[in-house]
Order: C-alpha cells, then structure tokens, then sequence
C-alpha cells in the first residue's frame, strides 16, 4: 500500500522538559533482560510475512527457483484494460483481465527484454501482435521489441512486458515486488502505485492487524532493546543500522492514523536524524522488498511491527 518528515527542535526549557515527560512517559515497557542487539538476525520459522517481495530477484519464481517443464505458446494479449486495484491503483491488464508486470533487469530506451529460457516461463512475455489500446490506455505508449528468439513482444512505454504464472484470475498481482524487480504495469508504463501516502500512515495487515508504514509503504518497526523519552536511545548501531535503517524525521501534519503523542525526532550519536513513534525510534527493514512485507516481524525476539500507538505488535506483554 510520501513525503520527508521533519519536527520542530525541542526546547530546552523546564516547561517543555515537563510537556514531553508527559507525553512520552506513558509506554515504559520493560526491555527483556536477555535480549541481544540484533545484526543480521533472521527470521524465526513461522514468522508472519505478508506480500510477495520474498523471492531472490533472480527473475524466476516468488521462491527465486527455477521453473521446470516446457513453455506453453503465449496466450494473445488482446484489448488491454485497465483495473482498479486498492493497493496498486491503476493496473494494466490484458484481454482476459490478467495483470501485465516490468522487470527492472530490463530497459525501455532502447527497449530490451533481459528474461529468456526459465525465467521466461515464470514471466511469459506478451506477445505484441494483436494488442490493441481500450479505454484509459494511450496506444502511441503501446510499441514491441524483438527478442532473442525472434518472437515479438509488447512494450508499454517502451518496457517489455510480461505476465506472472501464479496469476491464475483476472485481477491477481502476485508478480508485484517478487524478487524486488517485478512490478505491476500502470497504464503509462511505470510501476502501478497509489497515490503518494503521507510520511506515515496506518495500514491494516491481513495478520497483524494496523501497522505503521512509511511514506513508501513499508512496514516500520521498534527495537526491544531502545529506550523512550525522557532520553531516546537506539541500541541498533553499526551493521545493525545497516540491516535496520533509521526512518527519518516527519512533520507531524504529514501523518496519517498515528497517533501524535510523542511523535517527533531526536539526533542519533552517529548525527543521523531518527523519528519516534510514541518516543520510540522506529526502522525500516533491509529484509522487506516490497511495500506491505512484514519479514522483519519477531526477528530475534526483539524486532516488532509498530502500532498507531507507537506499541510493539506481538511483542511479548502486549
């Protein structure tokens, strides 16, 4: 399911001093004593994920393997559509309502297709022979390129364009974000995406319930081992920031669904800019490719999805 966020300095009267132990002394959960800072932890089996970001970017399967058996002759492309999709927005699909996916591999100028032999049966290429443009869908973008094997495939915007073999009915997007390289198409060619989201916001995951995510869609979490107002402190330094990037500052007004107590920044040793949730320094993590992947949840028992309340989803006492 996008904007930089910045905060107003904290002033350094007894006054404010007073306001902000207010506002941010309210969640004070305790820290388990055993729990280790976290550098390159994976995630415990069974972990929640959600979003089909998990593959190895290698241009096969959503598994990153390799897929088995004979091509099938591509089906045509037909009048291309365009679907309403909640999280996507604008989707383009073909004459039976599949979607149509890009790969970042590839190049539109010149147009050039970088998906042969098994990827080529994970990803079918659209053949660009009966394509025709239907409501919403410029037909000077519609074009094709010649590939290796000399079949013609459609391009959009000069991106070749492909369909996804777990798609089975019209209207699905498994392809979206598998190996952080395929992509919805939108109806102009670029990657399909709704509209830009505010520095933070909530979104209601199918397992988690609501969570906060970035202006980029994705999940932000907290750290067990960090340490809220009056003195914010982030434990996640060196190769764990590395694994966990810190998620920058936000105004308050370009939230959405967070709730504004404690909300506001503070200046990590190392000079990076860290925004807070509830007090709390929230991260971003390396592991998720696609907006809505929830891979970092419960990763070493002290990595968490975050509430509108600035709460650690899952954690152990909450």
């Amino acid at each position: 399911m996008k904007t930089s966020w910045r905060t107003a300095s904290l002033v350094a009267t007894a006054a404010s001093v007073l306001a902000l132990t207010t506002a941010c002394g309210q969640d004070n959960g305790t820290t388990p004593a055993s729990a280790a800072q976290n550098v390159g932890a994976t995630a415990p089996a069974g972990s929640p994920t959600t979003g089909a970001g998990t593959g190895s970017g290698n241009g096969y399967g959503a598994d990153g393997n390799q897929s088995t058996g004979s091509p099938t002759p591509a089906a045509p492309a037909g009048k291309l559509t365009v679907a309403a999709n909640a999280d996507l927005g604008k989707v383009l699909t073909d004459g039976s309502g599949l979607t149509l996916y890009r790969f970042d591999n590839d190049t539109a100028d010149p147009p050039k297709s970088n998906c042969d032999g098994d990827c080529a049966k994970t990803w079918p290429p659209v053949p660009a022979d009966d394509a025709t443009a239907g409501a919403g869908i410029d037909k000077a973008l519609l074009g094709e390129v010649t590939r290796a094997d000399g079949t013609k495939q459609l391009t959009v915007a000069g991106w070749p364009a492909y369909r996804y073999a777990k798609d089975v009915n019209a209207g699905e997007v498994n392809g979206q974000g598998v190996g952080g390289k395929w992509f919805a198409l939108a109806p102009n060619g670029k990657k399909a995406s709704l509209a830009a989201l505010p520095g933070l916001s909530v979104h209601k995951d199918p397992k988690l319930g609501d969570i906060i995510v970035d202006k980029n869609g994705m999940t932000v979490y907290r750290f067990l081992k960090d340490k809220a107002w009056p003195k914010s402190v982030s434990n996640c330094t060196g190769a764990c920031l590395e694994k966990w990037p810190a998620v920058g500052i936000v105004k308050p007004e370009d939230t959405q669904g967070v709730k504004k107590k404690g909300l506001m920044g503070f200046t990590r040793p190392d000079g990076v800019k860290q925004m807070t949730v509830n007090c709390w320094p929230i991260y971003t993590f390396s592991g998720d490719k696609a907006p809505g992947d929830t891979n970092g949840q419960g990763v070493g028992g002290t990595w968490y999805a975050v509430s509108p309340d600035g709460k650690p989803v899952g954690a152990p006492g909450n």
